[in-house]
């Protein structure tokens, strides 16, 4: 049985880590991609490999992402393993940024897009609450958010301005569809 791969992407504070985490806690047949960051390690939010720059510059060329993009100064790297998973019948959810869905669609045809939404003042609230980013940075956040995905890509939209349980019972509802087993 061929897995799953389930992209989640949504501007930043949308609540894509909560969701992810809510979504497992939920179906524990799904589980997380962990994404190999150049972040700085135990920053909280998502649990991802910490690397250093020339280290994710020397796997990039190796080949060991399937993925990788740069974003907000960092480097994101999706392990080149989740191919064997999905060809063990996986379903996974990965974190992916909204400029790597072309590419990512791509490499993955059957790749679940669920594109989290929220409201720009609920977006603003929980940017500012998370307390990593400027007044500027978040303005610079937010303008970003209302930016469209590529026409290309087909993703279904799910609104996370509510509870968040109403929310996961959302995503898991599209997702559910395909058979998750």
């Amino acid at each position: 049985m061929t897995g799953k791969l389930v992209a989640i992407v949504g501007p930043s504070g949308v609540g894509k880590d909560s969701v992810m985490n809510g979504m497992i806690q939920t179906e524990p047949r799904l589980s997380l991609v962990k994404r190999t960051i150049t972040r700085a390690p135990g920053l909280g939010g998502e649990d991802y490999e910490a690397v250093l720059d020339d280290e994710f510059d020397l796997r990039a060329a190796a080949g060991d992402f399937c993925l990788h993009w740069s974003a907000h100064g960092l480097q994101y790297g999706v392990p080149d393993t989740v191919r064997a998973r999905l060809a063990r019948g996986d379903w996974m959810l990965v974190n992916l940024s909204r400029a790597i869905l072309v590419k990512a669609q791509k490499i993955f045809p059957d790749l679940i897009i669920l594109n989290l939404c929220a409201s720009t003042d609920v977006l603003e609230k929980r940017l500012l609450e998370r307390g990593r980013e400027t007044a500027e940075v978040v303005a610079q956040r937010l303008q970003r958010a209302t930016q469209p995905l590529p026409d290309s890509i087909r993703a279904i939209p799910v609104m996370n301005n509510g509870p968040l349980e109403e929310t996961v019972q959302a995503a898991l509802h599209h997702i559910q569809s395909e058979k998750v087993s």
